[in-house]
């Protein structure tokens, strides 16, 4: 049965997005921090830098790291993320991850400036469209074949999936810094955790894992 799926690093005070990006930075150095123990991880180092030379940390946060790719058959990202906020107006722009995206998947990429789609070698396909949450999920579905469909972000399309009730799945990595600002992702979601199983896992690398699980796919 397909479920829907978010993954998502958030800091202490439950920040997912960072404010310090500077044009010779696009990411800025917070990023990094609030990234680190991910990127740290085995899975990641094969997944996304394709380093396959058997580094990177083992246990806990890698054992999160390997769920992110597991049983995935579809995902929905926001403009944002596919970089669209800064290449908007290149139309050769192809995304931050090159000509070996870690999706190996189609991928939903909602903007209101829909451009053909982007196919590579890997699997991974990029289609752009404007849609709601409700019939973004809905073609996500056709296109994941039975497999789950992942949320992964910003943290404003998360929170639209999540405000519609369309999540069934939710797995925070809390890192232990403090941001004090940038894009908050428990805004208007009080009360969120009533319909979920809650449980906690902390990794050596101080990083708690928080998973609220809905029973049973909407």
């Amino acid at each position: 049965m397909t479920r829907v799926r978010v993954d998502l690093n958030i800091s202490l005070d439950g920040f997912a997005t960072t404010t310090d990006q500077t044009p010779n930075n696009p990411f800025g150095d917070d990023w990094g921090r609030l990234t680190a123990d991910y990127v740290a991880t085995r899975t990641f180092r094969e997944r996304v830098l394709h380093m396959a030379d058997g580094s990177g940390t083992t246990g806990v946060d890698d054992r999160y790291a390997a769920r992110y790719f597991e049983d995935l058959g579809a995902e929905i990202m926001g403009a944002a993320m596919f970089g669209l906020h800064l290449h908007g107006d290149d139309p050769g722009w192809r995304g931050w991850w090159g000509e070996e995206p870690p999706f190996r998947v189609p991928v939903l990429v909602l903007t209101h400036a829909p451009r053909p789609p982007i196919h590579f070698e890997n699997g991974t396909r990029f289609e752009f469209l404007s849609a709601t949450p409700r019939d973004a999920l809905a073609r996500a579905k056709e296109l994941a074949s039975g497999g789950d469909v992942r949320i992964g972000g910003g943290p404003t399309t998360v929170r639209a999936f999540l405000r519609e009730g369309l999540v069934d799945s939710l797995h925070v990595a809390m890192v232990p810094i403090l941001l004090g600002r940038g894009e908050w992702l428990w805004q208007g979601l009080r009360g969120l955790e009533a319909g979920y199983r809650v449980e906690s896992e902390t990794a050596p690398s101080g990083v708690t894992h928080l998973t609220f699980e809905r029973e049973a796919a909407s």
